[in-house]
């Protein structure tokens, strides 16, 4: 299990640095004025929205508007704290994974409804948002799973420590 865990950390790893640069830089455009950005970044996120149809990001429905603000003020901090954790093998990674999980999965549930529901959404836009819903699976799964770890530590047999008696 521990090889598992490890190529689940890493996919986990490489798309929570793609949330962590993408969310601010490019999702934000959606509802924070234009003028924060700097004009290459307004250019990549208008060639996108042609590129690939998404009449989400170019007609900004209410419901859309309201998920990307969840993104920024939710799901953006736990990506960057679960960089950190990896990074730093912290127990408490499997609790921040598993409430990202469950808010992405939740969020693109409602987005994949709708593109699915609309019939306005392409393969190709259809292509690049079920990728995160599989992140959100997977960090769901990699919050379940526990901490893996070579050493163990058992009390069975072990007698509890006692305290010296004081000297009167």
């Amino acid at each position: 299990m521990g090889a598992f865990v490890q190529i689940t950390d890493a996919i986990l790893f490489l798309f929570f640095v793609v949330i962590a640069l993408a969310a601010p830089l490019i999702d934000g455009q959606t509802c924070l004025p234009i003028n924060f950005y700097p004009p290459f970044l307004v250019e990549l996120k208008q060639w996108y929205t042609h590129e690939y149809g998404d009449y989400l990001v170019a007609e900004k429905p209410d419901f859309f508007v309201g998920m990307v603000w969840l993104e920024l003020l939710f799901q953006w901090p736990l990506a960057v704290v679960n960089i950190f954790a990896i990074l730093t093998s912290k127990t408490w990674f499997n609790i921040t994974c598993l409430i990202y999980g469950a808010s992405v999965f939740t969020s693109m549930t409602a987005i994949l409804a709708e593109l699915k529901g609309s019939g306005k959404a392409s393969d190709k836009l259809m292509m690049m948002y079920v990728p995160f819903m599989g992140l959100g699976v997977l960090a769901i799964l990699r919050g379940l799973m526990g901490q893996c770890s070579k050493t163990t530590t058992s009390t069975i047999g072990k007698r509890p420590a006692v305290g010296r008696k004081k000297k009167a």
